[in-house]
């Protein structure tokens, strides 16, 4: 099948076939004559596997080990386990941060009149620097680093 018949079955675009070939999540599609790339049945299951993997969350990196680890027929649950485990306390982590922003937010939109007044809560909260207050969470410390893990789901180096 060709790429756009792939890219249907698998749920992901043509564009992306093409990136996962490129940094070697799937191996490159093998080509006709005339050059045109033609995929199997398996691309498309391991393109289903890529996507289902997205939409739980994993980054590339860690789909590259997982799919890796499905298609090793010697590999070991606990090691898959073990991977799943380390990206469920990411998420865990990345969720109390979530609630720690919304409760954040919470309380400015609640001390915010929100009427004809030009005083507003929230505007002068925003303008106060956040490394000399204490963050969302009632802890203090690098704020721009959290606020980039909440955004990438990896914290800053």
């Amino acid at each position: 099948m060709n790429i756009g018949e792939a890219a249907a079955l698998g749920g992901v675009s043509a564009k992306m076939i093409r990136h996962y070939e490129t940094i070697g999540l799937l191996t490159p599609a093998k080509r006709t004559t005339s050059g045109y790339r033609v995929y199997s049945d398996k691309d498309v299951h391991i393109l289903r596997f890529i996507k289902h993997g997205r939409t739980l969350g994993f980054p590339i990196e860690l789909i590259k080990d997982l799919v890796g680890l499905w298609q090793n027929q010697r590999r070991t649950s606990k090691r898959v386990k073990e991977l799943a485990q380390n990206h469920l306390r990411d998420v865990e982590e990345r969720l109390r941060e979530l609630q720690a922003i919304k409760q954040a937010l919470q309380d400015l939109v609640n001390h915010c009149h929100g009427d004809d007044r030009p005083d507003c809560p929230i505007l002068e909260r925003l303008a106060t620097n956040p490394d000399n207050e204490s963050d969302a969470a009632g802890k203090t410390g690098d704020s721009k680093r959290r606020h980039a893990t909440i955004r990438s789901g990896r914290p800053r180096k």
